[in-house]
C-alpha cells in the first residue's frame, strides 16, 4: 500500500460524467496528482460550476532565470457561481504548499523563481480578463 505522501502523485486519465460542462477535449484530461483528481471531481460534479477545463488556458511568461519566454499551461479554468449567484471566473494552480514559500534549499530557488514568474504572469492575464487567479495547496484542499 502506498504512503498517503506518494499518493498525491498519482496521475491519470479523467472521465467526465458531465461532459458538456467540460472546455476541451473531453478525452485527453489528465490529472498529475490526486489534489487535481479530487478537484476535477468537485469541478465536474458540483452544480455550481458552469464549465471547466484543464490545461487550456495558455498564458506567455518571461522566465527571470533563462530571461525568454516561455508558455505556462494553467492547471484549471473554472467559471463558477457563488453563494450570492454571482458567476466568476478563476485561473487555478494546484502546487504543494512547500513549492509556493521562499526554499530553504538552495536547489530549489530555480523551480520557485520559475513559478514567481508564471504566477506573477497569470495574476495580470487574469486581472485583464475579469478573472482571478488562485493557488491550492493541501492547506486549502484539505485544511492541512
Amino acid at each position: 500500500m502506498k504512503k498517503k505522501s506518494e499518493l498525491r502523485y498519482i496521475q491519470g486519465k479523467f472521465v467526465p460524467k458531465n461532459v458538456n460542462k467540460y472546455k476541451g477535449n473531453p478525452n485527453q484530461i489528465f490529472f498529475r496528482s490526486l489534489w487535481e483528481y479530487h478537484l476535477f471531481r468537485w469541478l465536474d460534479g458540483s452544480s455550481d460550476v458552469e464549465e471547466w477545463g484543464s490545461e487550456t488556458v495558455v498564458i506567455p511568461y518571461f522566465n527571470l532565470l533563462d530571461k525568454k519566454i516561455h508558455r505556462y499551461f494553467v492547471d484549471i479554468y473554472a467559471k463558477i457561481r457563488d453563494k450570492d449567484g454571482v458567476i466568476r471566473k478563476y485561473l487555478v494552480e494546484v502546487k504543494p504548499y512547500k513549492e509556493t514559500i521562499r526554499p530553504k534549499d538552495v536547489r530549489m530557488v530555480p523551480k520557485y523563481i520559475t513559478n514567481m514568474s508564471k504566477w506573477k504572469a497569470a495574476e495580470e492575464f487574469a486581472k485583464k480578463n475579469g478573472m482571478r487567479f488562485i493557488l491550492l495547496t493541501e492547506k486549502e484542499l484539505y485544511g492541512k
